[in-house]
Formats: C-alpha cells, sequence, structure tokens
C-alpha cells in the first residue's frame, strides 16, 4: 500500500474512533489496533526502511533482524504497536476488568505511533518515499 493509502485510512480508522464510548473498549482497542498498524507502515515508508510494496502487518511478526533495525530508528513506534497488540488478548478476546483504561491507553499509544510517522523523515542510507 502507498503512504498515501496508509494514512487516508489511518485517518478514517481514527475519526470512526470519536464516535466509540468508553464502554466499547473492544472496539476502540481494535481500531487502535488497525489504525495504528497504518500510522506504522506510513512511518516505516516514510523513514525508507520498507519500501511502499512491503508491509508489516502487526509489530509481533517481525524477524529478530527486522525488529532491531526498526527499533534502531522507530522504537517508540514499536513499543507503542507492541502495547495496543498486547492488549487486545486481554481486553478485546478476553474478559480482564480495566478494559475503559486500556482504550485509554490504546487511544494514547495510538497518538505516539501517529506523531511518529508524520514527523518521520528517511534515515541516511534509505529510500525517501
Amino acid at each position: 500500500m502507498t503512504p498515501a493509502g496508509h494514512r487516508d485510512k489511518a485517518e478514517r480508522i481514527t475519526q470512526s474512533l470519536q464516535k466509540c464510548r468508553p464502554s466499547d473498549h473492544e472496539a476502540v482497542i481494535e481500531g487502535a489496533m488497525l489504525a495504528g498498524s497504518h500510522w506504522f507502515n506510513l512511518g516505516l515508508h516514510r523513514l525508507g526502511v520498507l519500501p511502499p510494496d512491503r508491509d508489516v502487518m502487526h509489530a509481533e511478526f517481525l524477524t529478530k533482524a527486522e525488529r532491531l533495525k526498526i527499533g534502531l530508528v522507530a522504537e517508540d513506534m514499536v513499543e507503542a504497536l507492541e502495547e495496543i497488540e498486547g492488549s487486545r488478548a486481554l481486553f478485546v478476546r478476553g474478559t480482564a476488568p480495566g478494559g475503559e483504561d486500556a482504550a485509554r491507553r490504546a487511544l494514547e499509544c495510538l497518538r505516539r505511533i501517529r506523531e511518529a510517522a508524520l514527523a518521520a523523515r528517511p534515515i541516511r542510507g534509505g529510500a525517501p518515499p
């Protein structure tokens, strides 16, 4: 997907999240994961870490080498996306208490990913988007 495609999808999903209530924590966390994945890929494309024809579906599926490389230039994005991913098992698929707090935290992680993606500039040796 192109960087512009990622941005468009992330923005539409984020706008939809504004319609959710705190009690809709499953939808908020799942939406934050979807939007966060798009912002994450936009950031990686803008950094020149990945070409536009290659996307990361989940941070948990990165190889150790990919995780290390991306972590060196985008650690906050990786950590924020992993935090959202980690909350899905407990609060979307599970019944752990504290779902509303987890949803607020997912939105904070989404904000961090978005800001980092929009601030991303090609790293030395990376291809511009």
